[in-house]
């Protein structure tokens, strides 16, 4: 078990997931979760090896920033996000249900569940989910994500932004993860809001 000591000496480099996560989650006999720092290529070739980032940032030096012009934040269902998320990627099938379950987290909160709509479609093209964890003061964006199309416009900072600027009363610090190999590079994203750290973990599966 993972102290909060611990946790906050290096959060990206101690853990693989956020604290609130590490209180709760099994991991099963057929997956390794290793930091690049314990990874060997060629002692776990018999494991398919996906990389995941994580970065943190300090919250220090925001400022409230803009919609790009065009665009205007709305009200969403949960129905709304689920079919929103499902549409920016092709390996995703997040369902409403799925996402109704983070209502009932602990680290819940509704103020950190943005949609962005097109000013002249009304679709919604952009969405956002941050958790805020209250016990140790770590803000954790979930789920960030552009409608194809849009991407390029500016919405994805703005949407990293916005829920920083949010949490940033309530908040410590935040964190961030993602694949490595995603050709949509949302790390480039997160470097480019302020995030920092060179951390990788290797979720290493059978």
């Amino acid at each position: 078990m993972i102290t909060k000591e611990q946790y906050l000496s290096e959060p990206c480099k101690v853990a693989s997931i956020p604290y609130w996560k590490t209180k709760s989650i099994a991991i099963p006999d057929s997956m390794k979760i290793l930091h690049q720092d314990d990874f060997d290529e060629i002692e776990f070739r018999q494991y398919i090896d996906e990389p995941y980032f994580r970065l943190s940032h300090n919250l220090h030096g925001l400022t409230a920033p803009m919609l790009p012009q065009g665009y205007s934040l709305c009200k969403a269902t949960l129905g709304d996000f689920a079919v929103h998320i499902n549409g920016c990627y092709d390996n995703i099938g997040i369902t409403e249900a799925e996402l109704r379950s983070y209502t009932a987290r602990p680290v819940y909160d509704a103020a950190l569940w943005l949609a962005v709509k097109d000013d002249q479609t009304g679709n919604i093209v952009a969405t956002g989910i941050a958790e805020l964890d209250l016990e140790i003061g770590e803000g954790v964006l979930e789920w960030i994500q552009v409608s194809n199309g849009h991407r390029g416009s500016g919405l994805g900072c703005y949407i990293v932004f916005e829920l920083l600027w949010r949490m940033k009363d309530t908040a410590q610090f935040a964190t961030v993860s993602g694949q490595c190999n995603n050709t949509t590079n949302p790390e480039k994203l997160y470097r480019k809001c302020g995030f920092t750290g060179s951390d990788v973990w290797h979720i290493l599966r059978k």
